[in-house]
């Protein structure tokens, strides 16, 4: 009778170990938190670079087209 419990429970145990349905969903949520996590640390780092990053783009935009207008003057 013993023998038979034992066995029972241990089918039990291993069809519980194989049942993995929510297993994915715990990865999923786990690996966006360490993006979130990841993204957030980048952001808090690169926030005294980004207003003189982009000071620099418009700088270089604004140059860009003000020597448009000064061609050769072919037509």
């Amino acid at each position: 009778m013993i023998s038979y419990a034992y066995l029972v429970l241990n089918m039990k145990a291993n069809e519980l170990l194989r049942n993995r349905k929510g297993q994915n969903t715990v990865e999923y949520l786990l690996m966006l938190a360490v993006v979130v996590g990841v993204v957030l640390i980048a952001g808090i780092a690169l926030k005294s670079y980004m207003p003189t990053l982009f000071d620099d783009i418009q700088r270089m935009i604004s140059g860009a087209a003000g020597s448009l207008g000064a061609g050769s003057g072919n037509r």
